[in-house]
């Protein structure tokens, strides 16, 4: 009889069952041809390549070492349908079935891109995708609103941003889906609900002015959501301008077709939604500058206006007292004749020395009135000059004081951080004891997380 020891199974190793399944595959299998779409390819920096081929109901692990990566005559895409020829293998490390790729060749557009396409040509022959609809972006919204998920890293990068550039406008956020099943109707959902805060009288003020739409890079099945027809069609509606920053630069979806803007990263987004704050600042800054050098330049102006009026006056005086001299030596001269005619024009040289001393001392007073008149005109109109520009500095002084970032503090909003000073904007970076700063309108107040 055989023994006990005979009888029991026997004991793989892992690296020697992973062999013996490797050598039945390939003598079962081997070489293979198989037809199936791309799914998340990728290129190491060493030019090995690494993906999924896929249909319906399965998929494989792939990978296409560099000289054979080397020899294909096209960029493979996700979703594209290809035929591959290779060797079926086990990878030990992980004891993970692959297929290892000696060639491949195009079989034509996957399905998911084939749909991408018939949505892209029935939306564009609609005029969605039309440049006579898109709408500019505002240079200074009066708050941005953002729609992402929650604990997406766009939704980091595009605060971070924000923060960096334009930390005096409020920013809303409506979380959604942005990968997976329902994902595009969270998505629509989030727009809708972001549409409600772009009005004139909704219950947060200021209204939202521009819409942010971002999510981050991935494959063609991550991204799906964002080629959804309702959701195009939502962004198309969208009472102010929308921007989308979904993937990174080489991803295209519908949503980036139909958005008023399309931003090639998340981050990209939030810097096209406002202009940075220093620009606004170097413009008023000049803005003032050129309103003083105008004030000085008025100024001199009406001065220079002054020194000529008074001179001419002045001349003019002059040339009367001239006229009136020459009168009096003529007069005089006629007097010194023949003592007889003196008594005769005596009484009338009287007179006319009365009525000469009159004139000049009235046109000397009337000039005076002339003079105080002409000086009050000039001291009213510089005044309006100065007041008006005044109140023109005084309203760019407001203006500037409307965005200052107390002002949002001053609405009831915090500024958190740690002791370091960096800023805490998720819940995951609070733990039990740790010390907190909350910036408030008129100080600062220490808190302690308890849970």
């Amino acid at each position: 009889m055989p023994s006990l020891d005979a009888l029991k199974p026997r004991a793989w190793t892992v690296s020697a069952l992973c062999r013996a399944v490797a050598d039945t595959l390939d003598a079962q299998f081997n070489p293979v041809t198989v037809r199936g779409e791309i799914s998340g390819f990728s290129r190491a920096a060493s030019g090995h390549c690494y993906f999924s081929i896929k249909d319906d109901t399965g998929q494989i692990r792939c990978a296409m070492f560099r000289r054979a990566a080397s020899l294909m005559d096209f960029v493979p895409r996700d979703g594209e349908l290809v035929e591959v020829r290779g060797r079926l293998s086990v990878y030990e490390a992980r004891g993970d079935l692959q297929l290892v790729v000696e060639s491949m060749a195009r079989a034509g557009q996957g399905a998911l891109f084939e749909q991408f396409l018939r949505l892209k040509a029935k939306l564009e022959a609609e005029g969605l995708f039309d440049p006579a609809h898109k709408r500019a972006l505002p240079a200074q919204p009066r708050a941005i609103g953002v729609v992402t998920s929650l604990g997406a890293a766009a939704w980091h990068d595009v605060v971070t941003a924000l923060q960096r550039r334009v930390p005096h406008i409020p920013v809303l956020m409506a979380p959604a889906l942005v990968q997976g099943a329902g994902a595009a109707a969270t998505l629509v959902q989030a727009l809708q609900n972001m549409a409600a805060f772009t009005a004139e009288d909704n219950p947060l003020s200021p209204p939202v002015d521009v819409i942010l739409l971002v999510r981050g890079g991935g494959s063609i099945e991550d991204l799906w959501a964002f080629n959804d027809e309702n959701l195009a069609r939502c962004i198309a509606q969208s009472p102010v301008p929308l921007i989308c920053g979904v993937g990174h630069e080489t991803d295209f979806t519908i949503a980036d077709f139909v958005a008023d803007v399309r931003a090639p990263t998340p981050t990209a987004a939030a810097e096209m939604a406002a202009t940075d704050q220093r620009v606004g600042l170097e413009a008023l800054s000049v803005l003032e500058h050129r309103l003083t050098r105008g004030l000085l330049r008025q100024q001199d102006r009406q001065a220079q206006q002054l020194d000529s009026l008074a001179a001419r006056l002045g001349v003019g005086l002059m040339r009367q007292q001239e006229r009136h001299a020459q009168r009096l030596s003529a007069m005089a001269t006629r007097l010194s004749r023949p003592q007889a005619l003196l008594g005769q024009h005596r009484q009338w040289l009287d007179r006319l020395a009365h009525r000469l001393q009159a004139g000049v001392q009235g046109a000397f007073t009337q000039h005076d009135h002339q003079l105080d008149r002409l000086n009050d005109r000039l001291n009213f109109h510089r005044g309006q000059q100065v007041q008006q520009s005044a109140q023109r500095l005084e309203r760019a002084a407001l203006r500037l004081a409307s965005v200052d970032p107390h002002r949002v503090l001053e609405r009831g909003y915090a500024w958190l951080s740690d002791e370091a000073g960096q800023a805490l904007t998720h819940a995951a970076q609070f733990q039990p004891g740790q010390a907190v700063r909350a910036t408030l309108a008129d100080g600062d107040v220490r808190l302690s997380v308890k849970s």
